[in-house]
């Protein structure tokens, strides 16, 4: 049975003051928490109904991992979802602060000021997809330990390293020959651009775009061309985590077909 303290302490780590306090995050789902126990990640708690149990005892023990058996009632006052998922899991938050160099190998994602957290749980799963190993976030974007942006990456947070940084800075401190392309209306269409295999996909706020500050950082401003209209549109732009995707897939395309650079 779930103590009070504990319930207290659970609940507390969907607030961002308390993740920073405790150092630790909620991660909850069936997929998530079994990519949680195949990862570096370290696992603090993990709290579980029988099913769940049952069916990954033989990992549990081959990892040693104790988990804490909660009916699916504990679960749902603890859960941070309307429909609880069977585990949840507290996770010490990792201490990773330096942005490697091997950033510039491959593609990096770049995200100025992304505040919604789905766009950015979604981003995270994207980069994973194509097998982009790093992201790079402004100081202001939302946080990745958001319990929303957690839930929307579906398990890829443990497999995509976030990092949060001054992009002034960052930016300007990149090597030459990495060239930094950036997501704008009035941007070249990216299927006649030249895109590069090393490079940094800078990606702009969901209603502001890419800060004024960023933008004469930019070597190639892209776009994704709209398609012929047989009907009046309002739309005035893509979601930046379905433009992220678009963009990513293209320079992965061009990688495949050997006309990247």
């Amino acid at each position: 049975m779930l103590s009070k303290n504990k319930i207290k302490h659970i609940s507390s780590l969907k607030i961002g003051k308390f993740r920073r306090i405790f150092n630790q995050f909620l991660l909850e789902g069936k997929k998530s928490v079994l990519d949680l126990l195949n990862s570096d990640f370290e696992i603090i708690e993990i709290f579980a109904c029988d099913n769940w149990i049952n069916d990954n005892c033989e990992l549990l023990k081959k990892k040693n991992i104790e988990v804490q058996k909660v009916t699916e009632k504990e679960l749902s006052r603890i859960s941070t979802q309307k429909t609880p998922n069977e585990v949840l899991a507290i996770v010490k938050t990792p201490q990773d602060k330096l942005i490697p160099n091997d950033v510039f190998v491959g593609l990096c994602i770049v995200l100025d000021e992304i505040k919604n957290p789905g766009n950015l749980g979604t981003i995270i799963r994207t980069a994973d997809w194509f097998g982009i190993e790093n992201i790079i976030c402004s100081e202001n974007s939302v946080d990745v330990y958001n319990p929303k942006v957690v839930q929307a990456t579906m398990g890829s947070i443990t497999k995509v390293k976030v990092y949060y940084t001054q992009l002034i800075e960052f930016l300007s401190s990149k090597p030459k020959e990495i060239k930094i392309f950036g997501a704008v209306l009035e941007g070249e269409n990216i299927y006649k651009t030249q895109l590069a295999e090393n490079a940094l996909i800078l990606i702009g706020n969901e209603s502001q775009g890419i800060s004024k500050e960023l933008l004469p950082l930019i070597d190639e401003k892209i776009s994704i061309p709209e398609g012929v209209k047989n009907f009046p549109s309002n739309a005035e732009s893509l979601n930046a985590s379905i433009a992220t995707a678009i963009i990513c897939s293209e320079f992965q395309r061009k990688k495949i077909t050997g006309k990247a650079n």
